[in-house]
């Protein structure tokens, strides 16, 4: 016969390995959800497009946010966190992002919202690289899970310039 010691440890061991099969099953069953979110970003507003005195350009907006993720949560979704940045190249830089706003979604009720704001974060380019800059707004997301590894996407909205001058 087996000490109590023995069958202890096949038991635990049995019960860690339906655990990890079962933590494998959920994590794959998200591979066949194929969301389709949605986003527009509208800027209303260049409240100020200024030379900072250490040379930089900073601009401050007024944005109108609007997303529905509620097709990004599935059973599994723990979170959502979500970004909006702002993307340019400069001749320093192929790719700058300056990220404008961001927010956790902690549930599907949550997901579809319209926020209206100013950038949350200084858009701040170092340099003299703004003045008539064409630029993208990028909704960023990444999906946290409850089990399983993490999933990030984006939506590139194009056609973003600022103005020629500062004000």
């Amino acid at each position: 016969m087996h000490s109590f010691g023995h069958r202890a440890n096949a038991v635990a061991t049995f019960a860690l390995t339906i655990l990890a099969a079962m933590c494998f099953a959920a994590s794959f069953s998200d591979s066949f959800n194929s969301p389709t979110p949605t986003a527009s970003v509208k800027i209303l507003n260049i409240n100020w497009f200024q030379k900072e005195a250490n040379a930089n350009d900073e601009v401050s907006m007024t944005l109108n946010i609007s997303a529905d993720l509620s097709s990004l949560f599935t059973w599994n979704t723990k979170q959502v966190f979500v970004f909006v940045a702002a993307e340019y190249e400069t001749p320093q830089n192929a790719l700058n992002q300056v990220s404008l706003w961001d927010g956790i979604i902690p549930s599907k009720e949550h997901a579809k919202f319209l926020i209206h704001t100013t950038n949350k974060y200084r858009f701040i380019d170092q340099g003299s690289n703004l003045k008539g800059k064409d630029f993208n707004l990028t909704m960023h997301w990444h999906i946290m899970p409850k089990t399983g590894k993490m999933f990030a996407d984006k939506i590139v909205m194009t056609g973003y310039r600022l103005p020629e001058q500062y004000r």
